[in-house]
């Protein structure tokens, strides 16, 4: 009677052993959400091609990139490997509190994306890197569409920087222009340099352009995340945004809630995924410098970095 309470507990164990350490993924295809910046781009098919490896089926779906956090949560697609805490972290945490997306992982990348120069504006407006010196020479930043007010360029408006919720909440004489993608932003930084015209532009880190352009970023009162939503927080005591983005931001990995299940195998490797600040300026530089196709550099990027996302598989494995 006792062997045979050993051997049902040795076959119980053995059984759920062999449910847990050899589950298989689902056949089903992972959605892969794409932007509209070129870093992004990239490093959605680097991702797919490493999940793709171990055998997952990948598409890549064009995305809005905010609204892609409402299509996480519902599982319309299935990660967000490229989560900026400047631009994304409300949406980006909101759902993650909801319980119907996962933070998968932290790449090592700091981020940062705010108001941005060319150095020699410096000599037309003296002061910078100061947001106040900045407004005084409001003047000298205008076009004939926005004059007389200075014009600041950001970044598509589907990148929901609140940029026109500062200039309010900080009185600022700029009106904001939103450029229709990431090309058209460079494009311009291009001509305002080639004829050293004063622009003050969005720009971000990790990006390539700070090996092309010596510039620096406007500095803006400090960040705290009470900026955001605590009107009484601040100089401004009845608008919110009254302060810089952070300086030492997020680049995280966000999942749909049920692909640790669905996938466990595809979900450990997403874990184990982690850019560094060069890896993204590098991906955003094979795109818009060496004018590869989005796959051709991920597949560059992948041969120049072998070691490495082997590694990650074999630590997810």
């Amino acid at each position: 009677m006792r062997k045979l309470t050993i051997s049902a507990s040795v076959a119980a164990i053995m059984a759920f052993t062999a449910g847990t350490a050899f589950a298989q993924d689902s056949t089903d295809v992972i959605k892969i959400p794409t932007h509209n910046w070129s870093s992004q781009i990239v490093g959605a098919h680097i991702v797919g091609k490493l999940l793709e490896k171990a055998g997952a089926k990948v598409e890549y779906v064009s995305s809005d990139s905010q609204v892609v956090y409402t299509a996480l949560c519902e599982g319309d697609v299935h990660l967000v490997h490229e989560v900026w805490e400047g631009a994304f972290g409300v949406a980006f945490e909101k759902v993650v509190s909801d319980g119907c997306v996962v933070d998968a992982a932290t790449h090592d990348a700091k981020t940062r994306e705010e108001w941005w120069y060319p150095k020699y504006v410096e000599e037309i407006c003296p002061g910078l890197p100061s947001w106040e010196a900045l407004n005084q020479c409001a003047d000298k930043f205008s076009t004939a569409e926005t004059a007389p007010r200075g014009r600041f360029l950001g970044g598509p408006v589907d990148w929901l920087k609140h940029d026109a919720e500062r200039v309010e909440a900080l009185g600022m004489n700029f009106e904001v222009v939103n450029a229709g993608s990431a090309a058209a932003l460079w494009a311009e930084l291009a001509s305002a340099e080639k004829r050293k015209e004063p622009i003050v532009l969005f720009n971000w880190t990790p990006n390539f352009i700070e090996a092309l352009y010596e510039g620096a970023f406007v500095e803006f009162p400090e960040f705290d995340p009470k900026c955001k939503d605590d009107a009484s927080w601040g100089a401004n005591k009845d608008l919110t945004y009254d302060c810089g983005n952070p300086k030492d931001g997020y680049l995280k990995i966000g999942a749909w809630k049920e692909f640790p299940n669905k996938w466990p195998k595809a979900y450990a490797i997403l874990q184990k995924i982690n850019f560094t600040n060069m890896d993204v300026a590098v991906q955003a530089k094979l795109a818009d410098i060496d004018n590869m196709e989005p796959e051709q550099a991920a597949d560059k990027w992948l041969a120049d970095n072998e070691a490495r996302w082997k590694e990650w598989l074999n630590s997810a494995s």
